[in-house]
């Protein structure tokens, strides 16, 4: 393990009277630069090159960059602090950014090609034209416009709505005064200004991601039958217009795409109380495991307005605010929750008119959107969705959900986060939070979390587990009241309801405490105050904390006493055991985030090895019938150290074995001790020897591996590594299969020798304490690093750090950004 080494300080009383004065001047500054006129409209024009500062001035910033390119942005506006981030993220992920801003304009077939795919950062579209006709239909509907005008608490604050007007003007004035040198999009005609509605448009889009985002095609393709017809084309050719779907099926497949694990976000955090600290003070480490590349990429910044706000941490690219983070008293990070934030009403068409729905024997006509897309080198293509006073009709939920629109019933989808662009306010209310009391405060006031939970630790001790997330009020007494046949199969197994949308007493209804109708108030959601630990690995609530489990709660939140993951299991022993040796320092954090323990290997790689031994003659066969001498990997299993460090040698092998057997064999053949409720952690355990499938993986593993030239007993970084600047980077860590809290996911590549780029994995690390000292104690890592252009200095500057597992230590008081040895200084405005 290698961790930063404690910086030497200068002392105290001179590093302060500098860090005044150099602040004061710096404050002067932003202060005479002019400022923009009062009545500026919330999409204001982009300047243009080359324009003079007029009398009226316009907007600016002093941009203060530390190592490792980290902006600390001072301005003493919204406004200001939005253009200061917006020039900022230009300046690092321009590209990027613009490619986002493309999809959500609805132009991606205009400029890419209708069957190209986008990066999946917006959506789930399977095709650019797919992905236009939604976010086109969303712009042309006014669906941002509305929101944005809606009065706070439902819709944004006014702060907010200033940060989001100075962050299109930052972009634009960065644009306006730099030339794009990365050869990503070096002049394309498609990187262009972008107004306010732009920025809250990509909010938008980053709020339905797990809703109406992941049903962007079967929203897109819906269309109806012709009357007298089955179902529309696309469904399956056996069904007719009443045929039941078949439960068990229905119910694997909601399972399966509301499988937390199998999305590609997720994440590990953890709050230690002060009861287990040797500083009686909290601790918190934050892993999230996000895509390595494209639009849904963190970058880290400092965001300060003196005496209103001050905090560190990371933002999604293209939103205005730090959404993970620590300020003086208060460090959180958030993991993708179980809450399935969407639900269906199956709609009871008028006989005849397959456009047209009853609510209580009265007919409703559905809503028609034609939407027209431009497409490169072709007619312009349009098509029809239809809206209901639920949401979207909707044909599919995932290529094995299908929700056939015939001539007797559709299928319309319900997403309140399409009403939520409140996602950044309760962003700013957690940097502004001093206490876990005061974050349990801001969540409950702005309400704006879609799709995750909140782990939190404050500077007195206290930790915080809530899932607060935005969430269809769909409590088990309307499930059971208002299912259909297809939501009374699918809704235990998934969270997903199914309602009678032919009844208006099926309505969702409203909590008191809630912003918006028809969701849950913040009272009802699962939470946990001030235990010795707090955790969460994507699994559902109830194990937090192993010791005070968490019930109560609807199905739609996440289930009750099923069997965890491997990754919560392996993080439950792990925190659980850290918490009771006590005395934990932010080292500990350290310690544990790059210890790479693989939880699958220590259930499974030793009897793995034994029944490896106990093949006959040391063969194996595969699935393509070929027998495989195996008796090589016998050794190797039972002597890999159980981790997924770069120099484990073992661990690659067991990975190719353990995903091929866990595939293929059902956890009840898999395990002799089952799944017991009372011992949730502990089971399932202890391998079956028996079970036919494990001498069919290890044939298939160590052909794999033999065909590709790659040892049995390969240190893993030789075969897991990404290649940055020419150089190979070995990288540690493990997939999701094995358990391992720094995940790491790729895709296998044997001709590029293994693992040869991190698709998706721990992103922005942080680990936070406090010791008594004015500033918090913080060592943060963002993986993939500040810019996506390979010929940025902090393009691949924190991959090296993450490969040799260093940390950067953070600058977040005045002082400690002042002495930087790599400070810059650089004033930023706009040129009007």
């Amino acid at each position: 393990m290698h961790l930063s080494t404690p910086r030497s300080r200068p002392g105290p009383r001179p590093l302060l009277r500098r860090a005044a004065l150099v602040a004061a001047a710096l404050l002067a500054a932003t202060a005479a630069l002019p400022q923009a006129p009062a009545h500026a409209s919330f999409d204001a024009p982009a300047s243009a090159p080359g324009e003079r500062i007029p009398s009226g001035g316009g907007l600016s910033a002093v941009i203060r960059y530390t190592e490792n390119g980290v902006p600390h942005i001072l301005a003493r506006d919204y406004a200001r602090l939005g253009f200061g981030t917006g020039w900022a993220q230009a300046a690092d992920q321009v590209c990027v950014l613009a490619d986002g801003f493309v999809t959500v304009a609805g132009e991606r077939s205009r400029w890419f090609g209708p069957a190209a795919a986008p990066d999946g950062s917006l959506s789930s579209a399977t095709a650019n034209l797919t992905s236009d006709l939604y976010f086109k239909g969303v712009r042309e509907s006014g669906t941002v416009e509305k929101l944005l005008a809606t009065p706070a608490p439902a819709g944004p604050s006014k702060d907010l709505k200033e940060l989001m007007r100075g962050w299109a003007a930052g972009y634009n004035a960065w644009l306006a005064q730099n030339k794009v040198t990365d050869p990503a999009c070096k002049g394309a005609a498609w990187v262009r200004p972008v107004t306010a509605t732009d920025v809250a448009a990509r909010a938008f889009a980053v709020s339905v991601l797990g809703g109406q985002g992941r049903a962007v095609d079967g929203i897109t393709a819906a269309q109806p039958p012709a009357p007298g017809t089955g179902p529309q084309a696309g469904a399956p050719s056996a069904a007719e217009p009443d045929a039941p779907q078949d439960p068990t099926a229905a119910a694997q497949a909601a399972r399966d795409f509301f499988d937390t694990t199998r999305y590609d976000m997720g994440s590990n955090a953890v709050a230690f109380a002060g009861s287990t600290t040797a500083s009686g003070r909290g601790l918190l480490l934050g892993n999230p495991h996000y895509p390595w590349h494209g639009g849904r990429r963190f970058w880290q910044s400092q965001q300060t307005i003196p005496g209103e706000l001050n905090v560190s941490g990371a933002s999604l690219l293209g939103t205005v605010a730090v959404s993970i983070g620590f300020n003086e008293k208060t460090a959180w990070s958030h993991t993708v929750a179980t809450g399935t934030p969407v639900n269906l009403h199956e709609l009871a068409l008028v006989p005849g008119d397959p456009t047209a729905y009853l609510v209580d024997g009265a007919p409703e006509r559905m809503t028609r959107r034609t939407v027209t897309v431009p497409v490169a080198g072709g007619d312009p293509v349009s098509r029809t969705q239809w809206w209901t006073r639920y949401g979207p009709v909707v044909t599919q939920l995932g290529g094995s959900l299908p929700l056939p629109w015939t001539i007797r019933s559709a299928y319309a989808l319900n997403d309140p986060n399409a009403a939520n662009l409140r996602g950044s306010d309760t962003a700013l209310a957690l940097g502004k939070a001093r206490s876990v009391a005061g974050i349990q405060q801001a969540l409950a006031r702005t309400q704006g979390l879609p799709w995750v939970n909140t782990v939190a630790a404050d500077s007195a001790g206290g930790t915080l587990f809530t899932q607060s997330q935005v969430l269809p009020r769909i409590t088990d007494e309307l499930a059971a009241r208002c299912s259909t046949p297809l939501g009374r199969a699918v809704y235990p197994a998934s969270g997903l309801a199914v309602l009678d949308g032919s009844r208006a007493d099926c309505a969702l209804g409203s909590d008191p405490d809630a912003v918006q109708p028809g969701v849950f108030g913040p009272a009802r959601a699962p939470a946990l105050r001030d235990a010795p630990y707090a955790e969460n690995s994507n699994d559902s609530a109830w194990l937090a904390n192993a010791d005070r489990p968490l019930t109560g709660y609807e199905r739609i939140w996440g289930d009750v006493a099923t069997p965890r993951s491997a990754r919560t299991r392996g993080a439950v022993e792990d925190v659980s055991a850290m918490a009771a040796r006590g005395r934990l320092t932010v080292a500990d954090l350290q310690a544990q985030q790059f210890a790479n323990r693989a939880p699958a290997g220590d259930l499974a790689a030793g009897d793995a090895a034994r029944a490896c031994e106990a093949l006959p003659g040391g063969r194996a066969t595969a699935g393509d019938g070929s027998v495989v001498d195996v008796s090589a990997a016998c050794g190797v299993l039972a002597g890999w150290d159980r981790t997924t460090d770069s120099s484990s040698r073992g661990a690659l092998l067991f990975d190719r074995f353990w995903r091929r057997l866990t595939a293929s064999t059902p956890a009840k053949d898999l395990w002799l001790v089952p799944f017991s409720a009372a011992d949730p952690v502990r089971t399932p355990r202890t391998l079956n020897r028996s079970a036919p499938g494990i001498g069919r993986a290890l044939a298939e593993a160590v052909a794999e591996l033999r065909a590709a030239g790659i040892a049995l007993d390969a240190p893993l970084g030789e075969h897991q590594f990404v290649v940055r600047g020419g150089r190979k980077l070995p990288v540690g860590g493990g997939t999701e299969a094995l358990g391992v809290w720094n995940k790491i996911e790729a895709r296998w590549d044997a001709a590029a020798g293994g693992y040869a780029e991190v698709v998706h994995g721990s992103s922005h690390i942080q680990a936070v304490g406090w010791n008594g000292g004015p500033c918090p104690v913080a060592r943060t890592l963002l993986t993939y690093g500040q810019s996506s252009d390979a010929g940025s200095p902090y393009a691949a500057d924190q991959t090296r750090l993450f490969s040799q597992e260093r940390w950067v230590t953070a600058r977040f008081c005045e002082g400690d950004i002042l002495s930087s040895p790599r400070l810059r200084v650089v004033p930023v405005y706009e040129r009007r």
